[in-house]
């Protein structure tokens, strides 16, 4: 099993590195978990990773690439709203990528 320190605590991850107790994430654990993914966050990347959190609140699950796409656009506009703009932030898969720093699980369909 992984496991992250982060403020003097031990974080459990699973074999992917994704978070096994949701209730662990903090905007420190998200810090750690994207400079593994050597991603500095910015306040577009938080834009997105709070937006994760509420799709996963309001429907109890982490969206896979399609549903994302159409979550940004509707929420921070169409410009953001394109799987290029989300690329660029959370590389190489953005679902993915960005549920994991968000604290979520994985995506289901996502490979």
């Amino acid at each position: 099993m992984n496991r992250i320190q982060v403020e003097g605590r031990e974080i459990e991850l699973d074999k992917e590195g994704y978070l096994r107790d949701l209730d662990d994430w903090s905007p420190a654990v998200a810090e750690q978990l994207a400079s593994a993914e050597n991603i500095e966050l910015s306040d577009a990347h938080w834009q997105v990773i709070r937006l994760l959190q509420d799709f996963y609140r309001e429907f109890e699950l982490s969206p896979a690439m399609r549903p994302l796409v159409k979550y940004v656009g509707q929420h921070l506009g169409a410009d953001k709203g394109k799987s290029i703009y989300l690329m660029q932030l959370f590389p190489p898969s953005p679902a993915k990528v960005a549920s994991k720093i968000a604290g979520l699980p994985k995506p289901t369909h996502c490979i």
